[in-house]
């Protein structure tokens, strides 16, 4: 049953006879408005209800979890967040409070869709869409993206370990020489220290270079390539990317490379690595994920 104090239609009468006290008798108003007096001075002393309070104070930990996101967190990652925190709301009440208050994760882009090419020439496809890896360092995947600044594009590379989905490697460059791609892996082979680790690319021409093959081999890497015009063996790539565009880089330019850049390090290495929740990983951050593996 409905108290009075959480009937909207009650709560509207209340608020009318309070600004009409001193013009009309109060058990008049009650009689003509349909709501008891005993009701009307209950909620004078109490005029919020306390789940109305309680809404209030959740609603303050949802704007803390959808700040901290960057915008990005709908109601599913908000309630992991106030679960780990201590909160008991249902998901039901997460998406209410969100709804009303005009609370709403940010869209992506579309989904771009390849075709299928012939198989590769140069270096065979070895991952063959293998996306779930049992164990860390075993398939590395990497590409490349661009950004729009002011002063012109800037270029970014990463590598991603598929086991945790984490970036271990990336760089940023004013163009897309094969430097790029090599300054990336090298920043994961500096933390991972590869032994045998597959690494899947697609066909651009600087994943093809004879030093990218000496790399590879000369770090114990095994190279894998997809089909031409068939990206879908990078896919997970593919959605770092979308994820990165949608979550901070959205639609804007930046003044110079050096703040694109900035940016780009502050939402891999402080946010997505560390604390961004992923779905695939059961709703914790890549860190966490690795973390917890290890302990066990």
């Amino acid at each position: 049953m409905t108290t009075p104090s959480r009937n909207p239609r009650a709560r509207r009468a209340y608020e009318f006879i309070k600004a009409h006290a001193r013009e009309y008798p109060v058990q008049t108003m009650c009689r003509i408005l349909g709501v008891a007096p005993s009701g009307y001075y209950e909620w004078l002393h109490k005029p919020v209800s306390d789940r109305a309070l309680e809404d209030a104070r959740l609603l303050r930990l949802i704007r803390a979890s959808y700040k901290a996101s960057h915008g990005i967190y709908g109601a599913p990652r908000i309630l992991l967040d106030l679960r780990e925190a201590g909160e008991t709301c249902s998901k039901h009440r997460v998406e209410r409070i969100m709804r009303v208050n005009k609370i709403m994760a940010l869209h992506g882009y579309r989904t771009r869709h390849y075709s299928v090419g012939k198989p590769s020439v140069l270096i065979p496809n070895l991952v063959k869409r293998r996306f779930d890896v049992p164990r860390p360092n075993m398939i590395w995947v990497t590409d490349i993206t661009y950004i729009r600044t002011w002063e012109g594009w800037l270029y970014l590379a990463v590598v991603m370990d598929l086991f945790s989905r984490k970036i271990v490697g990336w760089s940023t460059r004013p163009t897309i020489h094969r430097l790029l791609v090599l300054d990336a892996v090298m920043m994961a082979v500096r933390k991972r220290r590869p032994r045998g680790t597959m690494i899947h690319s697609d066909q651009g021409c600087q994943y093809g270079s004879d030093d990218w093959r000496r790399f590879c081999r000369a770090n114990r890497l095994e190279p894998s390539m997809s089909r031409r015009g068939n990206c879908w063996d990078n896919a997970v790539a593919e959605s770092f990317f979308g994820s990165l565009k949608k979550e901070r880089i959205k639609k804007q330019i930046y003044k110079t490379r050096a703040l694109a850049t900035a940016d780009v390090s502050d939402y891999i290495e402080c946010f997505y690595n560390r604390t961004r929740r992923h779905s695939y990983l059961n709703g914790v951050s890549p860190e966490t994920y690795e973390d917890a593996v290890k302990r066990k």
